[in-house]
């Protein structure tokens, strides 16, 4: 364990804890040859986590356990700091081979928490919060997991987190991105915490049920000592002289069993009066001994160790006295067991005996002291650590009450912050710039000539990437009050635009609207020649595709429309942007790279894709040569999810897949993984391999991602389960229940997607007429044609659905003709490219001729034109519900040799790919015409034992038609239709007659 944080060692003797100790050797056991797992450990302050936690670790092999503390400063914007030191220990161990094999593709995101590692990658700060996704972050903590990986080898490793209740926002993120994501045995991680510090609002008390939740984290609760441990452990620190009975009692009522006060109060005679009660007295109590110039240092260096420890050069400088009496004050410390050597430097014995001690400091010396370690930073940084020294040169300013150098020394730790892409840090710090700025009169020459419009904008980014939406639209809003309504000065509009495109941003994350709005308002007002331009042309751009689209036009809505008339059309504004991206000094080859993106999307969107492809193409490589594994990701993304539209499904699968192996090689594998494993398994799904696109999205969901990416995985998840016939788990992740409304997201093909699976599994439930009535609503309320993709199969879902309710008459025929006649009017309004398209519109077509006068051998026509259609696409379960809804036109046509040719081959394709539900309609159609599935089968048996009359009353039944509908349609009384459903539900065993329809919908009777 050498060169490793010094886990606190008190006493001669480790008493008790048997128990906890096995516990925490079964947990490496099984960490290391099971699967990855985490340990928290709680307990009140002073309990002995950390003496468990050394003890345990003295049990390792050396080299087997990193320690890092979470340090009191996250509150001043140091980040990470407990695996900064784990870092910094293993690049110590195990050299800077070990990083490299973590991060392929370079160093430079691991740079952010070790600077020894090299230049760090770089962005740019007017984009923050404005048109990068937060990828950086995502890379980063990619390749932190591949170091732990790494790191563990053949024999294991351990990391421990020391003070999880004291973590700050970036580090919890880590460990959570690290908890969901380990999956190779070999690491086991064992954090700490005080259980008793946890208020109501502290994060982590709402982190620790999430924690808990996550497969392979496991709790341990540290109780006190009992009364007989609380003995012998009084007994061991007397150098083995025993309590007596009623010392013992006396000890353990003050004490309670915590062995930190015990240690504090063994020697104390029984009944003396001047044993204080109060457990920061009990610490406090037994440095009185210490003589003026031990205590003094002691004060000193509990201003020093904000940071856990202290140096020894530090010490000695911020103490100002000759070493001799420095040597003696200190070696008496020591000797008491009140500071602890760790390794050139020190720390206290127990974090609360040096919160005590800094307690205890009176106004003045509180000052002087805080004021002489922040000097000693300015005057001496090479004593310290470069990730620590803004934190706490911010920390001691802010203590000393020296306003301007605070205010100073926050801006700086907000960049600091920054840099290691810890957004929530960043904006603690700039909110603490913003609340000194009228105090200080030179406040704009100590932030690097920022105004304090500026200030706030970059608040304002940082709050967008933290995700604190509100606070990020406070502060735009604040910002924009300020400023003129029209700028003279380019400079002044340029920090406008950017304000703006701030709140835009953080609108269009919401719920409340007007993003768009703040982003034209942005375009009209930025100086066309000044930096940040050719981007903002460019996410407009790409919004503007992506954008929902309603029949009444909300004012977001009108400022695209006023675009497009005004000749900036999506098409045009990426166009200007490529052309002024590459023309502009410096050249900004991410803004021509991601106008690339959009531009080539929308030309294969339109299906030419001799134009579009060599655009994303293009972009693809810009991004990689530019080191922009987020813009190359979203080329790949989007060329494979068109390659799809368009029915080469194969092509964009390996698309994706080269790309996601590519970014798995480099250590990027976080970048637009959700959504590029999202283009993957929907691929996967078309192409009828349910269970591969199911066991993509199950990949995903078991880690963290951001909400918008999990609502396309939801989605593709629901579909293939609501396809295989688990309806229970369609429901849940599809969130799908009768009443269902309209998404009200500002991203269309999340609607579209959301609206898929939620229509696709309430008609695999057979809530037919809810299905209808969503449909009608998002046929009337939006424009889907606007967004061609995915209102395909949405209008397909939709005359479906409008078919069913129509056959099953029960009483919504109004409803169902008006959703058919609107799908398909929207289908003619719609260009199709592609033959997945085609196939979509003749199935339409065909369900509306099911609805209308066509003869039985025109519908049987338009089905056999349906099913061609999907002969020519990739797609099997699509081409078998065809087969299966052609055959029964066969039938109603007399043709039931063509019947049985279609359901046969319809049954074999859904047994095929596990489309269950599919299957067994298909079953239960050869079993109505009487023929088996195969040349050599007997037609299937009735389900349940029902009768030739019943079956006939099951499928009405199960499409969810009354008792009345029932008897007209089969020509027989109510009364008898009622008797026929007592018979049903009493055959099947259920209690009432939604019960029924859904097992006879199981059955392939719906």
């Amino acid at each position: 364990m050498s060169g490793m944080p010094l886990l606190v060692d008190n006493g001669p003797v480790f008493i008790g804890r048997t128990a906890e100790l096995g516990a925490l050797r079964e947990h490496a056991h099984r960490t290391r040859t099971t699967g990855p797992g985490m340990i928290l450990v709680g307990g009140d302050a002073g309990v002995g986590k950390s003496r468990l936690i050394s003890e345990f670790a003295a049990t390792l092999p050396p080299g087997a356990v990193y320690v890092g503390a979470c340090l009191q400063l996250g509150g001043d914007g140091l980040a990470y700091a407990p695996f900064t030191a784990i870092l910094r220990q293993l690049l110590r161990g195990r050299g800077p081979e070990l990083f490299a094999a973590a991060a392929p593709g370079g160093t430079g995101e691991l740079a952010r928490l070790l600077p020894e590692l090299g230049e760090l990658t770089t962005g740019r700060p007017e984009d923050r919060g404005t048109y990068y996704e937060p990828e950086n972050r995502g890379i980063l903590f990619e390749q932190v997991l591949r170091l732990l990986y790494h790191s563990a080898g053949d024999e294991g490793v351990t990391f421990v987190l020391e003070d999880l209740h004291w973590a700050d926002s970036a580090s919890r993120d880590l460990l959570v991105f690290l908890i969901r994501n380990l999956e190779l045995p070999g690491v086991q991680i064992i954090a700490t915490y005080r259980s008793d510090d946890l208020h109501r609002a502290h994060p982590l008390r709402r982190l620790l049920p999430e924690l808990e939740r996550v497969p392979g984290v496991d709790s341990l609760r540290l109780a006190p000592l009992t009364l007989a441990e609380t003995g012998e452990h009084a007994a061991a620190l007397r150098g083995g002289r025993p309590l007596a009975p009623h010392e013992l009692d006396e000890l353990y009522r003050r004490t309670e069993g915590v062995p930190l006060f015990v240690e504090s109060l063994a020697d104390a005679p029984a009944g003396h009066d001047d044993v204080p009660d109060r457990f920061r007295d009990l610490l406090l109590e037994p440095l009185q001994g210490f003589d003026d110039t031990a205590r003094a240092v002691l004060r000193t260096a509990s201003v020093g160790a904000v940071s856990g420890g202290i140096d020894h050069e530090v010490l000695r400088q911020a103490a100002d006295l000759p070493d001799r009496e420095l040597e003696t004050a200190l070696h008496a410390l020591v000797d008491a067991n009140v500071l602890k050597v760790d390794g050139e430097g020190y720390r206290f014995r127990h974090a609360l005996l040096r919160d005590a001690v800094h307690g205890e400091l009176l106004p003045g010396p509180h000052t002087r002291l805080h004021l002489r370690f922040a000097l000693l930073i300015d005057e001496r940084p090479d004593l310290f650590p470069y990730e620590r020294r803004a934190a706490e040169e911010a920390h001691h300013y802010m203590a000393a009450r020296e306003l301007p150098r605070a205010l100073q020394a926050a801006w700086w730790a907000a960049v600091r912050a920054a840099d290691t892409l810890a957004a929530s840090e960043e904006l603690d710090m700039l909110e603490r710039v913003l609340s000194l700025w009228d105090q200080v009169p030179d406040a704009r020459e100590r932030v690097q000539d920022h105004s304090w419009a500026e200030v706030v904008s970059r608040a304002a980014g940082a709050a967008v990437e933290s995700g604190r939406g509100r606070r990020a639209l406070e502060l735009a809003d604040e910002a924009l009050a300020t400023l003129p309504e029209d700028p003279a000065d380019d400079h002044t509009r340029a920090v406008k635009a950017t304000l703006l495109r701030r709140r835009g941003l953080a609108r269009s994350l919401s719920t409340c609207g007007g993003g768009i709005t703040d982003m034209v308002a942005a375009l009209e007002l930025h100086p066309p020649h000044m930096p940040g331009y050719a981007s903002l042309l460019s996410v407009l751009a790409r919004e503007s595709l992506r954008h929902r689209a309603d029949r009444l036009v909300p004012p977001d809505q009108e400022r695209l429309r006023d675009l497009r008339e005004t000749g900036r059309s999506a098409r045009e504004l990426a166009e200007r942007a490529i052309t002024l991206a590459e023309t502009s000094e410096p050249v900004d080859l991410c803004a021509a790279a991601d106008a690339r993106i959009t531009l080539g999307s929308l030309h294969i969107g339109d299906g030419d894709l001799e134009r579009g492809r060599p655009l994303i193409e293009e972009a693809m490589e810009i991004a990689a040569e530019v080191s922009e594994p987020s813009l190359e990701a979203r080329a790949a993304g989007n060329l494979g999810h068109f390659l799809r539209e368009l029915g080469r499904h194969e092509e964009g699968l390996r698309v994706l897949e080269e790309s996601l192996a590519r970014h798995e090689e480099m250590g990027w594998a976080s970048v637009h993984k959700t959504f590029n494993h999202q283009n993957r398994a929907e691929i996967h799904y078309e192409l009828g391999d349910l269970a591969q696109a199911r066991e993509i999205c199950e990949m995903i969901l078991r880690t963290r991602g951001p909400v918008k990416d999990r609502s396309y995985v939801d989605a593709v998840l629901a579909r293939s389960a609501a396809a295989m016939g688990d309806l229970d788990t369609a429901r849940s992740v599809s969130c799908w229940s009768p009443g269902e409304r309209v998404p009200d997201s500002h991203r269309m093909n999340i609607i579209q997607l959301d609206l898929l699976a939620k229509l696709e599994t309430g008609l695999a439930e057979g809530s037919v007429d809810a299905v209808v009535a969503l449909a009608e609503q998002a046929l009337e309320q939006l424009e889907l044609e606007a967004s061609r993709g995915y209102t395909w199969p949405l209008v397909d879902v939709m005359a479906e659905a409008a078919a069913r309710a129509a056959e099953a008459g029960s009483g919504g025929g109004d409803r169902a003709r008006r959703v058919m006649a609107m799908a398909v009017k929207t289908t003619e309004t719609m260009d199709v490219t592609g033959p997945p398209q085609r196939a979509h519109r003749a199935r339409v077509l065909a369900y509306a001729a099911e609805l209308d006068d066509t003869d039985p051998a025109g519908r049987l026509d338009l089905w056999e034109q349906a099913v061609t259609a999907w002969e020519g696409t990739p797609m099997p379960l699509h081409l078998a519900a065809a087969r299966l809804r052609t055959a029964r036109a066969a039938v109603a046509a007399g043709e039931r040799d063509r019947a049985r040719e279609l359901v046969r081959a319809a049954h074999a394709t859904a047994e095929r790919h596990g489309a269950a539900p599919l299957a067994a309609s298909a079953a239960d159609l050869a079993r109505r015409i009487g023929v088996g599935l195969t040349d050599e089968a007997p037609a299937p048996a009735a389900p349940a034992g029902l009768t030739a009359r019943e079956l006939e009353v099951a499928r009405l039944l199960a499409a969810g038609s009354t008792n009345a509908r029932i008897a007209q349609e089969l020509f027989i009384s109510a009364k008898t239709a009622s008797v026929h459903v007592s018979n049903i539900l009493a055959k099947l065993g259920v209690p009432n007659r939604a019960t029924a329809g859904a097992r006879l919908r199981e059955l392939g009777l719906g």
